[in-house]
């Protein structure tokens, strides 16, 4: 839709990205005194997009013509599909991380949503890096964005956000 070439990230290069930003700002929050639990960010990151190796990505307008609850039947559908074989109990656990993951139940599924935005931001500033345009959309709102986190994990997420935004705008000759 934006003019890549065809294979420009893959889920599984988005998920490994992810999972590395999610487990570097749950060591920084822990450094700054902060609690989180750096196996469950660890295991929601690696989950998290399960979905899309089935559905894709889906851009956010599909949302505005199919509905959130739409959307999230079926990505639970596609879910309980890929984790079928592996039994009740390990098809029930890996459910419970999708599911904590979907509500943002935990400071760990926040922390890892905040990565998910972070690796959509740095990557979309390597493909402005490197020429492309229209990427704007994926900017739109970043330094507002509220992902529910406090304190020390908030602190954490606006300043990378904040880095990521200035070093766009450095980019476009904006600062």
């Amino acid at each position: 839709m934006r003019g890549l070439a065809p294979g420009a990230e893959s889920v599984g290069a988005h998920t490994y990205g992810v999972a590395v930003t999610a487990m570097l700002l749950a060591d920084e929050v822990r450094a700054r005194g902060g609690a989180v639990d750096v196996e469950r960010v660890l295991r929601l990151a690696l989950v998290h997009d399960w979905t899309e190796t089935r559905m894709g990505d889906l851009p956010r307008t599909a949302v505005d013509y199919f509905g959130a609850d739409a959307k999230h039947r079926a990505e639970r559908a596609a879910f309980d599909d890929m984790v079928a074989g592996l039994g009740e109990a390990l098809s029930r656990e890996y459910g419970a991380w999708h599911e904590e993951y979907e509500a943002r139940a935990s400071v760990e599924a926040r922390l890892v949503k905040a990565a998910d935005v972070l690796d959509l931001l740095a990557q979309a500033f390597v493909f402005e890096r490197a020429g492309a345009r229209e990427l704007g959309e994926f900017w739109a709102g970043a330094e507002r964005r509220d992902f529910g986190l406090e304190g020390v994990a908030a602190e954490v997420v606006n300043e990378l956000v904040t880095a990521l935004v200035t070093a766009r705008a450095r980019l476009d000759g904006r600062e």
